[in-house]
């Protein structure tokens, strides 16, 4: 498995002239994209995945809590990809799907395609807390300040045998233990925030989408993906439902249907077939 201090490392992947910039969770890491990434390079992509240390693991001194700084520094990135190759695609793993959407209203037409993970609207998924409603009254009371939520298991992950490295990394004796994925409601609470600005800008968004969401998805139902079809202003929108996965699917035991359901998608989109005027949606199930 990976060294810990992989978890805080930027990739950058240079190879052709469409890139994808792909945006990993909330107090998450590139390791989460990493599959996904070198796949894509793979096929031809210029890939970049950042550490991005405004929303990313640890609690450095670069932390935000504000989600429009988060949006800042995804923002500067994309950017950064424009000015230098010819088409940008974007990929996000649950809140990264969020800062993905509301990337490319800010965008309007420069973002060539979306690929949506796990995306996270509702937090409703099996594994979530029974009193998360009562998180909603402590966003408005000092105790916003003292509750940190930590990650527990499944950790998002169905693989019994990553699971199981996940749990031994996470042991007080480890070094990945200061890198343990804990949030505090602060920004939790920017989050919701977050999601509900995306939820504005949904029907702004017109580039070819597509959502991949587990069955299983241990923090999110397939509700958020739902929503995310239902109020996009795209014509071409694909909606994958996979079922061997819990919530973190770029890692877990279809992470290679994933990765290959997205290098189709982008290879569509980039090449130009997607640019007919007549709306295209499509749901699979993939067993």
């Amino acid at each position: 498995m990976a060294d810990p201090v992989a978890l805080m490392k930027h990739i950058d992947l240079v190879k052709g002239e469409d890139a994808v910039l792909l945006i990993h969770g909330l107090s998450g890491s590139p390791l989460e994209m990493q599959y996904v990434g070198r796949s894509l390079y793979k096929a031809g992509f210029s890939v970049r995945v950042p550490r991005f240390s405004k929303h990313g693991i640890g609690t450095g001194k670069n932390f935000s809590e504000k989600w429009q700084d988060w949006l800042e520094e995804v923002v500067e990135h994309f950017d950064e990809l424009k000015s230098k190759y010819r088409t940008v695609s974007v990929c996000g793993l649950c809140i990264g799907a969020v800062l993905a959407l509301k990337l490319a209203s800010e965008r309007k037409g420069e973002v060539a395609s979306l690929a949506l993970y796990s995306t996270t609207l509702y937090f409703d998924g099996w594994n979530i807390p029974w009193y998360r409603f009562l998180l909603n009254i402590g966003y408005h009371t000092p105790f916003r300040y003292l509750y940190t939520y930590k990650e527990s298991e499944p950790y998002g992950i169905k693989n019994e045998q990553l699971r199981a490295w996940i749990s031994r990394e996470m042991g007080e004796k480890s070094t990945f233990a200061s890198l343990t994925a804990s949030i505090p409601m602060t920004r939790l609470h920017e989050a919701e925030k977050l999601i509900r600005e995306a939820k504005r800008v949904l029907p702004e968004i017109d580039c070819p989408a597509l959502l991949i969401h587990s069955l299983e998805d241990d923090t999110s139902t397939t509700r958020s993906a739902d929503y995310v079809e239902h109020h996009l202003a795209s014509k071409k929108v694909r909606k994958v439902f996979l079922d061997d996965s819990y919530h973190n699917i770029t890692m877990d035991n279809q992470k290679e249907i994933v990765a290959n359901e997205t290098l189709l998608f982008f290879r569509e989109a980039t090449s130009g077939h997607s640019a007919s005027q007549t709306a295209e949606f499509d749901t699979i199930r993939i067993a």
